[in-house]
């Protein structure tokens, strides 16, 4: 059972806003019996104030100093799914503390988040005239650092969150290594 082979590893998703890290990850964690985090929400419900505030009231350098501390601090739990900001990656700081988990990627195509956050006024950096080349140039700043995950899940267009959640798990035995049982000393 893949539960017993986690041990309650902690799994991140990471990736572009759109990518869907919090509905396929409330899907994981469900299916794993984890508890689910959205370090976005964890922010908002420290602050008290929503991403666009902080980012319009203290700029996008102190959001990511608050999205670290709250890593730093889900990273000392265990059995979660995490679901992170599309730019967790951005701090080198925050690979530390992906490193206590197993990371995922969600590779959506830029076409499919375009789709999904056409109209999105609540995300401060994609406040664009053309939203498709805004997406396409974080994705290229990205890119780079998401790839270093443990699993990349690249999504095909119209791939549900079931299926998506579905290939996670399949993915996971080949990146957790199941603990080796001591062996008895001869004497």
């Amino acid at each position: 059972m893949i539960q017993d082979l986690l041990q309650g590893t902690n799994l991140y998703l990471i990736g572009m806003m759109g990518a869907g890290k919090s509905t396929v990850g409330k899907q994981l964690a469900e299916q794993l019996g984890y508890r689910f985090v959205d370090t976005d929400t964890v922010i908002e419900q420290t602050t008290s104030q929503s991403i666009t505030e902080i980012f319009a009231a203290q700029g996008e350098a102190a959001f990511r100093k608050l999205e670290t501390q709250v890593l730093n601090q889900v990273a000392t739990y265990p059995s979660l799914v995490v679901a992170t900001g599309g730019g967790i990656v951005l701090r080198p700081i925050n690979w530390s503390y992906l490193q206590y988990g197993a990371v995922i990627w969600l590779d959506a195509p830029v076409a499919q988040l375009v789709e999904r956050l056409s109209g999105d006024r609540s995300r401060p950096l994609l406040q664009a005239a053309d939203l498709h080349e805004r997406l396409t140039t974080l994705l290229d700043q990205r890119r780079q650092r998401y790839a270093q995950a443990d699993i990349c899940i690249t999504q095909a267009l119209g791939e549900s969150p079931t299926q998506v959640c579905d290939r996670i798990l399949m993915a996971l035995p080949k990146i957790i290594k199941p603990l080796q049982k001591p062996t008895p000393k001869e004497s």
